[in-house]
């Protein structure tokens, strides 16, 4: 007979630096960040601080693409790919439609590999900063986990 064991909960914050590089297209084609059907590929760094000498704990890999007509949100799927010792080679997946212009945003946690397997829960992700000059953003993330 299967045994009933309770979940252990966790939470822990981390930094997202998310750098949207722009590929030209078309030349006279009138195009903005929030053009309806536009997609972003990101692989940015993971930290644990705003520190310039924080350690890269992993990387955020994944695609985000704005969703809606006025283009006011965006369907984001996220991993969060750890490479320190603690959680090397773990992974965790988020995904949810996000209103970009909120300062908050609420996405699920969906899924996560190695100590994160059977993970679920939900990420909390905060602008922190944004330059539209460099296109960068840094993100703060909150997740907190469900994990048998």
């Amino acid at each position: 007979m299967a045994t009933i064991t309770p979940n252990k909960i966790i939470s822990f914050t981390i930094l997202l630096f998310i750098t949207i590089n722009i590929a030209n297209g078309i030349n006279g084609k009138v195009w903005s960040y929030n053009t309806f059907g536009t997609i972003f590929v990101v692989d940015d760094p993971v930290t644990i601080s705003l520190s310039s000498y924080s350690t890269q704990i992993g990387r955020a890999q994944g695609i985000i693409t704005v969703t809606s007509q006025d283009g006011a949100n965006v369907n984001i799927v996220l991993s969060i790919v750890f490479n320190n010792a603690q959680y090397a080679d773990s992974t965790l997946e988020i995904q949810g439609t996000s209103h970009q212009r909120d300062n908050l945003r609420e996405l699920g946690v969906v899924s996560g590999t190695g100590r994160f397997r059977f993970a679920r829960g939900f990420a909390v992700f905060e602008t922190i900063s944004y330059d539209p000059t460099y296109s960068q953003s840094v993100i703060r993330l909150t997740v907190t986990l469900a994990i048998p």
